[in-house]
């Protein structure tokens, strides 16, 4: 994650912006209980990620989401869908291992790999904002992209430790060693508005409303809209692009799987990026 800049995905580095603060995450509606398990079963689950890595299990997901009691769990039942649907086709764009002539097509290979590749062995050190006075950098430690969000830089680890209660910014490779700890970080960005954007989450619960600004801007609920949010700045307000296409493969295939239709919006090439 790459903050302003965007992320980069597990093949490369996202921008050097920052995220705000914490956040919160909303609490009305829904049906109680943990709404991903509710939503996607460990059959379906398995169908979906047929090269995942091991560190993605499902009971770690469902682990996950007992952290954030609103994921997957407001609005209609199909809301719930599409919002299980966008999480998971985003994760599956960040992790990828597949490619256009992949066994089993290129959206079966999502949570392929748990870290930037390139970087396994301490290998990217340019993660570190050595400015960011309230996240500063561990000695001999590094903030690459990691996790199903592929999490990165000093200030969006410092900061999800901070709101998940874990020691990110000294052992960042928590994130690669335990599922339940990758999928929090996941929840946690999905989660968690970072003023001027809206969360993930309550754009695919149409909690968000956009302002008129917005809507000139061409900013409008629907998937695309989480495209913007997570790497606007490299791929929205331009033509679609083969990441964007990657995204969208995965929503949609995600979305049939799951018996519900995928909604409007589901690109960003008319929406200015933040």
């Amino acid at each position: 994650m790459g903050g302003a800049g965007g992320m980069g995905g597990a093949g490369g580095m996202g921008g050097a912006g920052g995220m705000g603060g914490a956040g919160g995450m909303g609490g009305s509606g829904g049906g109680g209980g943990n709404g991903f398990a509710a939503i996607v079963s460990k059959e379906v689950y398995d169908a979906m990620f047929l090269h995942r890595n091991a560190l993605y299990a499902y009971e770690s997901l469902v682990a996950a989401a007992e952290t954030f009691p609103a994921f997957c769990n407001e609005g209609s039942l199909d809301d719930r869908k599409r919002e299980a649907a966008a999480f998971l086709a985003n994760i599956s764009h960040e992790t990828t291992g597949g490619w256009p002539a992949a066994p089993d097509g290129p959206h079966a290979w999502g949570l392929y790999f748990t870290q930037e590749v390139g970087c396994e062995n301490g290998g990217c050190t340019g993660y570190c904002d050595a400015t960011n006075q309230p996240w500063p950098c561990t000695p001999g430690k590094t903030y690459h992209g990691r996790g199903p969000m592929q999490l990165s830089w000093n200030y969006n680890y410092g900061q999800a430790g901070a709101a998940l209660g874990l020691p990110l910014l000294t052992d960042p490779d928590l994130v690669t060693s335990n599922g339940t700890v990758a999928f929090r970080t996941g929840g946690w960005f999905w989660m968690t508005p970072q003023s001027p954007k809206p969360s993930c989450h309550d754009v695919m619960t149409g909690t968000w409303t956009p302002s008129s600004q917005d809507q000139m801007l061409g900013r409008v609920p629907g998937f695309g809209m989480t495209i913007n949010i997570i790497n606007g700045g490299l791929e929205c307000n331009q033509p679609t692009n083969a990441k964007v296409e990657d995204r969208v493969g995965f929503y949609q295939r995600y979305t049939q799987m799951l018996g519900v239709d995928p909604g409007p919006n589901l690109y960003c090439d008319k929406m200015q990026s933040y």
